[in-house]
């Protein structure tokens, strides 16, 4: 069973098998990603589904949107771990895959024989990926939810207006650095097995996701001794780097050094304030932040923030308009990306793969399944001798 066919052109990841036992996010993200480099991803789901079947609306054709983000290019089983031949189905694919990953709370495999160290004993050739909220020690017990990741991390707390509330951000955006991460252990795990011959269990938890993905944020606590606050759309260590109001709606501006900033001021028709004792170095813009943005939006006044987009970005000055998540799309569109890449003989909608291969083409063979849609073949493969 593969996802390609065998050719010079097949995915980095053909003849790779996985055994997806995982659900909503974090997993099935992860899965995807494997499966769209090649890998034949079996998802396995309980014969209720995986809840973001029923996570509505959006839909598309009564199926919902949320599902069909992250699971095309997979193969679709219902299993009942509970019932004894379908138990014996799951066991008969850990035997013959090349990865598990899942996502069951801590210890919530271990009646199943399913748990990390009985695999390993029963199948020392799987690389064992166990997706959980807060690790399996002093956090086993707390429901794996990417709201309470961000809550838990900061995120929350660095993130909004600093008059309100903490405030998430838009996208369950932990679920996916996670899914990330986990992928991204499993490669590594399986580049080990090809030069040891054995797998091994790779654990990643919402938390530590956070925590990493948080980059300069927890830095600058744990190395600099520093408590980031909520600063609104404002950075910590950039200035000028946020929006700015132009004559009819924000823009954005994000200088990174002084040699930009000096091109934005003559842009501008400020040339003094790059040498103004106060602008002159990133290190005092930041020191005087609130009287450099009055003196840049008094001249920003002048036009709309798509006049000075498509200006300043003829300058080599980095900039944009706020657009809509459907803008954004069109403009990935208008650049050149081919952000939308439909899936199977369906054509569902779906975001291209966020990378591209000079030899090995990324697959949008398989659109996303319905449940159990293709018990049968995955049965026979099973029992098959090869």
């Amino acid at each position: 069973m593969t996802n390609h066919a065998q050719t010079e052109s097949s995915g980095v990841l053909d003849g790779i098998v996985v055994a997806d036992f995982s659900r909503v996010l974090a997993g099935p993200y992860a899965t995807m990603m494997l499966a769209d480099m090649g890998a034949t991803v079996i998802k396995v789901e309980s014969p209720g589904g995986d809840d973001t079947r029923a996570w509505q609306p959006p839909v598309r054709h009564e199926q919902s949107t949320y599902f069909l983000s992250v699971n095309r290019n997979k193969q679709a089983i219902a299993l009942d771990l509970k019932d004894d031949d379908d138990l014996a189905t799951a066991h008969k694919l850990l035997a013959k895959a090349d990865v598990f990953i899942e996502n069951f709370k801590p210890g919530g495999l271990t009646k199943f024989n399913m748990d990390p160290n009985t695999v390993a004993q029963r199948y020392p050739h799987l690389v064992h990926a166990s997706i959980t909220g807060f690790g399996t020690t002093g956090g086993a017990h707390l429901p794996g939810y990417d709201l309470l990741a961000q809550a838990a991390s900061g995120l929350m707390d660095i993130t909004g207006d600093p008059a309100a509330d903490g405030q998430k951000a838009g996208v369950a955006i932990f679920d996916v650095v996670t899914g990330l991460h986990a992928t991204v252990g499993i490669l590594g795990a399986l580049q080990e097995r090809a030069r040891s011959g054995k797998g091994q269990h790779v654990a990643v938890n919402l938390m530590s996701s956070a925590l990493s993905g948080l980059v300069n944020q927890t830095s600058a606590y744990v190395a600099g001794g520093v408590v980031p606050t909520r600063m609104g759309n404002d950075h910590p260590s950039l200035a000028p780097y946020g929006p700015f109001a132009a004559s009819d709606q924000p823009l954005i501006i994000a200088v990174g050094n002084d040699n930009q900033f000096r091109r934005l001021v003559d842009a501008l028709g400020a040339s003094e304030l790059a040498d103004d004792e106060r602008y002159a170095t990133n290190p005092v813009r930041n020191q005087h932040r609130d009287q450099l943005r009055a003196e840049l939006e008094h001249r920003l006044q002048r036009k709309t923030a798509s006049d000075w987009v498509e200006e300043l970005r003829e300058l080599g000055i980095p900039c944009s308009e706020v657009f809509s998540v459907a803008q954004g799309v069109d403009f990935a569109d208008q650049i050149g990306l081919t952000p939308v890449q439909p899936a199977g003989e369906e054509r569902i909608p779906t975001i291209k793969h966020p990378v591209d291969y000079s030899r090995s083409p990324v697959a949008y063979d398989k659109a996303p399944p319905k449940l159990d849609q293709d018990r049968q073949s995955i049965l026979d493969w099973l029992n098959s001798e090869s």
